[in-house]
Formats: structure tokens, C-alpha cells, sequence
């Protein structure tokens, strides 16, 4: 018996005493309401990629690399303990938009309701941020939603096309 009363771990098993510590990899994917193409701009576009990144961190995430192209966004980041992903995304879209319309006057400018999101290996993830840096050339052939559908049948997620793209 331990000085707490409590009985001793089995032999064999290794105690351990530290921090919680967690590693979830994440790529999210999220387009423009109705995939208007409001992120034209190159300037415009690359400042909302460092705005979804810092908005991440402010959520106590990990950014990790923002891309995309003018109708939708990628993003990789490491999910924390402490939050989830549902209100990650929701942080990320609701404060990303308020600052397009503060800082750009895009009083018009909203992201789509919805939102897919993947799991990324440790060993994939330099893959998937090539991919998600290669957005702009990639979707000279293929649309968001040709892609979107894509990612969806790789991770083998069944998506409702009456609902995918709001």
C-alpha cells in the first residue's frame, strides 16, 4: 500500500507521473458563403492566412500553415487539450470575418456555415502542408467542391451534397 491508502501498481507496470501532453494534427477546410471569390487580392489573401494562424494560437492551438485559394482555405494546426474542434473553427471563422469587414471594410465578406476537417499524421504532415502551399496551382483544374469531395472519399467520409455547401 502506497502512504495514500492506495494500492500499489501491478508489477510490470511502469509509472509515470507527468503533464498531459497531446499531439492531434488537424487540416481544416472551409470555403467563402456560396464560394464568392473574395479572396482575389493577393495582399488580402495572404493577411487572412496570417489571421487564421494567429487566431488559431489565440485559441491556445498550434498554426501550423494557412493556404488556399480566392474561394476557400486550408488550414493545418495542432488541435490543444483544452479546446475543441467545433469551437476552434468557430473562433477562427467568426474572427477572421469580423476583421475583414474592421480592418478591409468587406462588410459582405463571410465564410460558408459548414466545415471539413481531417486528421493528419506526424509522419504526413510536411505532405499536407505541400499540398495545402500548392492550392493556387492545383485549382487551376479543379474546383472546391471536385476537391472538397476528394478529401472527403480519401478519409472515407460520406458528405449530404444538399447541406455540404452552405
Amino acid at each position: 500500500m502506497s502512504r495514500r491508502g492506495q494500492a500499489e501498481p501491478a508489477s510490470g507496470w511502469n509509472r509515470v507521473i507527468s503533464l498531459p501532453s497531446v499531439q492531434v494534427w488537424l487540416h481544416l477546410v472551409f470555403s467563402t458563403r456560396n464560394r464568392e471569390a473574395l479572396l482575389q487580392s493577393d495582399p488580402f489573401r495572404e493577411e487572412m492566412f496570417r489571421m487564421l494562424c494567429q487566431q488559431v494560437q489565440e485559441c491556445g492551438c498550434i498554426p501550423q500553415f494557412a493556404g488556399g485559394s480566392v474561394d476557400h482555405v486550408h488550414l493545418v494546426c495542432g488541435l490543444s487539450r483544452t479546446v475543441t474542434i467545433a469551437k476552434l473553427v468557430d473562433h477562427v471563422k467568426t474572427e477572421t470575418a469580423r476583421w475583414a469587414h474592421t480592418a478591409h471594410g468587406l462588410s459582405g465578406f463571410a465564410w460558408q456555415s459548414g466545415y471539413g476537417v481531417f486528421s493528419v499524421s506526424q509522419s504526413r504532415l510536411d505532405q499536407v502542408i505541400d499540398y495545402v502551399a500548392a492550392q493556387e496551382n492545383y485549382h487551376r483544374w479543379q474546383s472546391y467542391q471536385e476537391e472538397f469531395r476528394e478529401l472527403c472519399e480519401k478519409h472515407t467520409i460520406e458528405i449530404d451534397e444538399r447541406t455540404a455547401w452552405d
